[in-house]
């Protein structure tokens, strides 16, 4: 029976909590102009700090009446004023709030407000544009709907502190992309934010920083533009640099290092200037130390992984820079049972965001060990790091999944770790767990690191074949994603480099040779290339060649023919040459270019081609010395980069293919 009368006890409470609430609403309804407006003093002054009274004030029908009266011509700009003010109070409740304030219409109505000529008002209207707009359920593009909006905003800049902290706050979370960056551009927002580096107050300054980081972020277009800024005779560069200083407030430091981080990026300024090497870099390090709090730890961590990522040099500076790489290891046993954290709210905080610092410190190791064997030793070396690695990619978040899998990545490329490490710890097995149901992103570079386990030298090669690579693959080349298709023929070419019979017969059964006409035609270049790779290698030991050939003989001619008549770059057409050299090596598979007057034809017309001065000699070598064909392998110098898609080329071209012919 007590579950019976659960139900209307609450309904009952629930029915007193709103009865309480509505003579608040009941107010903004009196005739008295004078008793409307203390009406609203009085709600402003019940609902600051309590989310309850907020949600039922809201469920009221407070907002639609709030937002009336705050437009009407005939309200006192003081009445107008308090109407923004607790609508603004209002906004800092819950997400459920500001949707109920979105759904109302409340941004045009506050916009429109920003013309009045009152700065107090103003001041009000922005402020509570600030909140909704900050909050992460607010579409930015709505600031963007009205091309009046954003110059309105920059002629408001100057009217007061207030005005400039608001509004810059409300670029810097509403610019989420290029499209954004440009309009704020064309409409003169580093000429008006620039000088407010200098403000004497400092949510001021910090609010300006941030508009710059958010602008630079690879955009060469305002970084370029950015290097060049004068603010009180000095260039932005030496303002952001000042702002890095230890004596300076922690976030200060990390957003002048970001716009710093973003400037190098986007090649404004260069990766060896003293700015970057001297003061960004060290800075962001110093971030990274366990006595800093949880965000500025990911913070400093993430944004050094993207300062160093292209850059060698800053990867080996980095890395000896105050023991990073030790200090990145503590961001795992966060927060340890010692944890100098006595503050419970913070450490119940920390607990829920532990996942980030493990996200960052796989992100700083991946760019870390991206070029350098030597880092990649030390890296592997930390204590327990590649038990680590595993145990993140079958963790929950996403997020942690795929840096863990770009960090071992980035380590994979090592010909030794391949050969011992990552035999030693199987990484093989979590990582075909990983393939088999994950989203596109952790895919991609999932797939990537396969191609490199398939490398011939790969001890995991023969079990990964054992555990349905090859089916894996095949169904990767359908993906409608260009880079996953890349991978999986990638990976495939690797796996067919030298491989038995058995293998290259499973291969061209699983991919089918309709599959195969569809990756030669694909629009991608880098797809187009890997599967000529793939024939070649394919197509390589005598008996493999005739054995092939005998069963899929006119299909592969067939797209011989189909890619040296079409429009193809000298790249393209110089693989297909070698796929021919490969056939013209076998026994009887030579049969079918000798019969074939048309390829034949073609072997002639491209002889003659600029560059082919050396073909005489190339055919008197092939004739006497070149026994074996010439299968393409992904060397280890390709290992430096999944986004090099660099062929080494093969000494056999048409010259070759031709000698070979008529051998």
């Amino acid at each position: 029976m007590a579950c019976l009368l659960e139900t209307p006890i609450r309904m009952s409470v629930l029915s007193e909590v709103t009865a309480s609430s509505r003579h608040y609403v009941d107010r903004l309804f009196d005739p008295d102009p004078q008793k409307v407006l203390q009406g609203v003093i009085d709600m402003k002054n019940a609902v600051i700090g309590n989310n309850k009274q907020k949600a039922n004030l809201i469920v009221l029908g407070a907002v639609p009446r709030l937002l009336y009266l705050l437009q009407q011509e005939t309200s006192s700009t003081e009445l107008k004023t308090e109407c923004a003010v607790v609508l603004g109070s209002l906004a800092m409740g819950t997400e459920n709030n500001v949707k109920s304030l979105l759904d109302c219409h409340i941004i045009p109505a506050l916009l429109q407000g920003l013309l009045s000529p009152d700065l107090k008002f103003i001041e009000a209207c922005l402020r509570c544009l600030r909140t909704i707009f900050t909050s992460p359920v607010t579409p930015e593009e709505l600031l963007y709907t009205d091309a009046t909006v954003i110059p309105h905003l920059m002629a408001l800049l100057s009217r007061s502190r207030y005005t400039q902290e608001y509004i810059c706050q409300i670029f810097s979370h509403c610019c989420k992309g290029p499209d954004h960056q440009t309009i704020l551009f064309n409409h003169g927002a580093v000429q008006n934010i620039a000088h407010l580096l200098t403000s004497l107050s400092y949510k001021v300054r910090m609010q300006a920083l941030k508009c710059f980081s958010v602008l630079a972020f690879e955009n060469p277009q305002v970084s370029m533009t950015l290097v060049n800024v004068l603010v009180d005779g000095e260039l932005l560069p030496q303002i952001f640099v000042k702002m890095l200083q230890r004596d300076k407030p922690i976030e200060m430091q990390l957003t002048s290092a970001k716009c710093l981080t973003y400037m190098c990026r986007a090649g404004a300024i260069r990766t060896d200037d003293s700015c970057i090497v001297l003061k960004t870099l060290p800075c962001l390090v110093r971030m990274c130390s366990k006595e800093r709090l949880l965000e500025e730890r990911v913070e400093g961590a993430e944004t050094l992984a993207y300062l160093i990522e292209p850059d060698v040099e800053l990867q080996r500076i980095a890395s000896i820079t105050d023991h990073l790489i030790a200090m990145l290891a503590d961001y795992f046993k966060y927060p340890s049972s010692v944890s100098a954290i006595t503050d419970i709210k913070r450490l119940d905080h920390d607990l829920k965001h532990a996942h980030e610092l493990r996200q960052a410190a796989f992100k700083l190791y991946a760019s870390l060990g991206a070029n350098d064997e030597d880092i990649r030793k030390k890296i592997i070396e930390t204590e327990n790091m590649m038990d680590r690695i595993v145990t993140g990619l079958s963790e929950s978040s996403v997020k942690v999944r795929l840096a863990a899998v770009r960090c071992l990545h980035s380590l994979s490329r090592s010909v030794q770790q391949l050969r011992t490490s990552f035999q030693d710890h199987a990484v093989w097995k979590p990582l075909m767990k990983v393939l088999q149901n994950a989203p596109d992103e952790i895919l991609v570079v999932a797939s990537s690191m396969l191609c490199n386990l398939l490398l011939e030298f790969s001890p995991s090669k023969e079990p990964i074949l054992e555990s349905g690579a090859v089916e894996l693959l095949c169904g990767l080349t359908q993906s409608e994603n260009p880079a996953l298709r890349v991978n999986g023929i990638w990976a495939l070419m690797n796996m067919a480099f030298q491989a038995e019979q058995k293998i290259k017969a499973d291969i061209l059964r699983s991919l089918s040779t309709e599959q195969l006409f569809r990756l030669l035609s694909d629009s991608d270049l880098n797809v187009l290339m890997k599967t000529l790779g793939l024939l070649r290698n394919l197509l390589s030991t005598r008996p493999h060649i005739d054995k092939i050939m005998s069963t899929h003989g006119k299909q592969i001619m067939q797209a011989v023919t189909l890619i040296l008549e079409g429009e193809h770059n000298i790249e393209v057409k110089e693989q297909t040459l070698c796929i021919l050299a490969n056939i013209a090596d076998g026994t009887t598979a030579k049969e079918l270019i000798m019969t074939n007057d048309d390829i034949l034809q073609k072997i002639k017309y491209y002889m003659g081609k600029d560059g082919t001065a050396a073909v005489p000699g190339m055919m008197g070598a092939s004739l006497g010395t070149c026994e074996h064909p010439t299968p393409l392998f992904k060397e280890v110098q390709e290992l430096a980069s999944v986004d090099s898609f660099y062929l080494h080329k093969s000494p056999w071209t048409a010259g070759s293919c031709f000698a070979k012919a008529i051998s």
